[in-house]
């Protein structure tokens, strides 16, 4: 038994609290700590030559566990999973198909203050053959598992996207996803289309969620994860949590370009998004054009999935600016007609009345019961970025130089479209 630092879950919520604005939402505390399979856990040799290691970790008071390993490598035929004491919740298996360039696995957040850490390894494999470092431990105090912790539950104004409100975003709805980054903030991000539709797994979101290629390696992605029921908006129903499901997930990323002045990050899953799943990779428009309507799909407080909707023109402005065009890096939401964004909304996608991206979401004051203004980095000023490839979206979502200023999405079952390099789309009612 590896046992942590116990966890006072109130008082790290109340601290949390006190710092916490819009952007990426802390959940959890994180452990610094230094095991391996050689200095921790306990070998067995099972009948047949399986060789199997144990690791059971807790922390009193935490409602939820999620583990870094900042050093993975995994031999053949080897299998790592994680589950709770009970087994009710089991991610994995994780195995040599999970050995990535970062060299680093981080786990899905498993329910309770105690998890279990299990390897198999074929028989008659070397043990030094399994490269296994976990450095940190993330120890929840908010956490959608636990009926008896305050959770990460959403403002009652916002819409479920299995609401009848947004029966025409569905192809979007699919293409966003949560994402928790270290294992203690959670952030909300979008699979996106690229020239050679290749279903490249290209990932939008805000370069205050993620920033760096340390970060990019923890990033974990919770998908199809929202209330299967809608609940009335501004019903006291709707301001609990829901019942969405956490078991589709996947482990780590790659930083492809991020750019400070338009809040963008792309980054890219370090494995397919698979087909049961359901993905959709979203269309996007680079032009100047400021959106005539905006939606808004996202993930408020780490929450269910939800869906906002803005029917008036947005403006461009410089970030957390009225002027229009000003700097010109920003759209300005004024005020969402129904719904809203909360923390853990940051990095989510912002659709023009045309279904397609136009940028993600940076900051802003938008709340149930106001009239806040919301200001999404603008894809238009991240095409070009800083004009190298580490900065632009360019390279990445125009790999073959078509020159179109719009793309459409690309289901994940569907053929991709032939290109025209011409900048205007005819306005689709929705």
């Amino acid at each position: 038994m590896l046992t942590l630092t116990p966890l006072d879950a109130w008082q790290a919520l109340a601290a949390s609290q006190r710092t916490q604005g819009s952007g990426p939402l802390q959940f959890a505390e994180s452990e610094r700590i230094f095991a391996t399979p050689a200095t921790h856990g306990l070998w067995e040799t099972l009948p047949g030559g399986t060789q199997l290691w144990r690791l059971r970790v807790a922390s009193q008071g935490a409602l939820s566990l999620n583990f870094g390993f900042t050093r993975y490598t995994m031999p053949a035929g080897g299998r790592l999973t994680v589950y709770d004491i009970n087994q009710a919740m089991i991610y994995g298996p994780y195995t040599d198909a999970d050995n990535e360039a970062h060299g680093q696995l981080w786990t899905p957040i498993v329910p309770g203050d105690e998890a279990v850490v299990e390897v198999e390894l074929p028989a008659g494999t070397p043990r030094d053959q399994l490269q296994l470092v976990l450095t940190k431990v993330g120890r929840a105090f908010l956490d959608p598992f636990s009926p008896e912790a305050e959770k990460g539950f959403s403002g009652s104004c916002n819409v479920d996207v299995v609401c009848p409100q947004a029966a025409a975003w569905q192809a979007q709805i699919r293409s966003v996803a949560l994402m928790v980054m270290g294992g203690t903030r959670r952030c909300t991000g979008a699979l996106i289309n690229n020239t050679a539709q290749d279903k490249r797994p290209l990932f939008l979101t805000a370069n205050h969620c993620v920033d760096s290629d340390e970060v990019a390696a923890s990033v974990v992605t919770y998908w199809n994860y929202y209330n299967p029921t809608c609940r009335i908006p501004g019903s006291l129903e709707s301001g609990l949590d829901g019942s969405g499901s956490l078991h589709q997930t996947l482990s780590g990323a790659f930083l492809r370009a991020t750019f400070a002045p338009s809040d963008m990050t792309l980054l890219e899953l370090d494995d397919m998004v698979p087909d049961e799943y359901n993905p959709y990779w979203a269309g996007w428009d680079r032009g100047p054009e400021a959106p005539s309507r905006a939606v808004a799909i996202h993930h408020p407080r780490g929450a269910e999935k939800r869906i906002s909707f803005e029917n008036d023109p947005t403006t461009i402005t410089g970030l957390f600016s009225t002027e229009s065009p000003g700097p010109g890096t920003h759209i300005r939401v004024t005020d969402w007609d129904l719904g809203t964004t909360e923390s853990g909304s940051s990095g989510s996608p912002l659709f023009n009345q045309n279904g397609l991206v136009v940028g993600q979401l940076h900051g802003g004051d938008a709340a149930c019961g106001n009239d806040g203004s919301d200001w999404y980095g603008r894809l238009h000023m991240s095409w070009a970025g800083g004009g190298v490839p580490g900065t632009r979206l360019s390279d990445f979502l125009d790999p073959i130089g078509s020159g179109v200023t719009w793309l459409p999405g690309l289901d994940g079952t569907s053929l991709p479209v032939t290109l025209t390099p011409y900048s205007y789309i005819p306005s689709v009612e929705r």
